[in-house]
């Protein structure tokens, strides 16, 4: 609760719980005058104790949920995993062109990339896309692509951004800019939150170089990345060349889907990779 610091030692004075104080200061904040309204509204005898309550924690509160949804998950979801080594070659050298020609504040993470491939690749397989509800698996209505977040005060949420499949990689990086910003400073939309029809984690800037999730329901995929490493390569001339490799994973739903179905959509992500201008 948002107290100004005299309304609090004035609470602990005249013995008011300010769990019960409605706060007319600015953003709803309690001053002093609201607690002593509250006094006297409610006296209390003297010598009773004051009632201190101790602020909610967030992060265990956001632990609990997490804990909930994640064992609800690996009960009820027949997981299964298949993996995939990508060279990047091709992609980092046009992201690098590409943003040779942009100003700074313009420039395009790979980051864009591999949500815009997620998200095609839902087209060639797109079982991977959507929820698995009342014994069946049912399509999303569009392509929303859940992003892994982690907060700064700890925890993790996975917003959405939306209709991936069907915008620029331009708009791709303001979304995804924008919905980190808001995600952190705690001001999401409620679609935002509960619309997701796959989701994408990427932990490669915590140095992990594979990652295998687990799936959120009701979704039937969730995609990972790790960070970009540096692999010897046989050219076909013989020769031997360090290459940009990015380890992708897919853990999904059996019930919707099998490993073929979910190598396939792994190998359509990594064919979208190769043509990134595409993309």
């Amino acid at each position: 609760m948002r107290a100004s610091p005299l309304a609090r030692r004035t609470a602990e004075d005249l013995h008011v719980d300010l769990a019960t104080v409605r706060g007319t200061g600015e953003g709803e904040t309690i001053t002093k005058a609201d607690v002593e309204r509250a006094a006297a509204a409610h006296p209390v005898a003297p010598g009773a104790p004051a009632v201190v309550p101790r602020p909610p924690d967030r992060l265990a509160s956001m632990r609990k949920v997490i804990a909930a949804a994640m064992a609800r998950s690996k009960r009820e979801i027949p997981h299964y995993y298949v993996g995939l080594q990508i060279d990047m070659s091709r992609a980092l050298s046009w992201l690098a062109a590409e943003n040779a020609k942009r100003p700074v504040t313009a420039r395009l993470l790979h980051a864009v990339l591999l949500l815009r491939a997620v998200a095609l690749a839902t087209r060639e397989v797109p079982e991977m896309n959507g929820y698995w509800v009342d014994g069946q698996f049912r399509p999303g209505s569009g392509v929303h692509v859940g992003v892994a977040i982690s907060l700064r005060q700890g925890g993790l949420v996975a917003p959405a951004i939306h209709d991936v499949d069907g915008k620029s990689l331009e708009q791709l990086m303001r979304e995804l800019l924008d919905l980190v910003k808001r995600t952190r400073a705690g001001v999401l939309r409620s679609s935002e939150v509960s619309d997701a029809t796959i989701t994408v984690t990427n932990l490669g800037d915590q140095g992990v170089e594979t990652v295998f999730g687990v799936i959120y329901p009701p979704q039937v995929a969730l995609v990972g990345f790790g960070r970009l490493v540096q692999r010897p390569w046989t050219a076909t001339e013989g020769t031997i060349a360090m290459r940009p490799f990015i380890s992708a994973s897919l853990s999904a739903d059996h019930r919707a889907s099998d490993g073929h179905r979910g190598g396939r959509f792994l190998a359509a992500i990594d064919q979208l990779l190769q043509k990134p201008e595409t993309l």
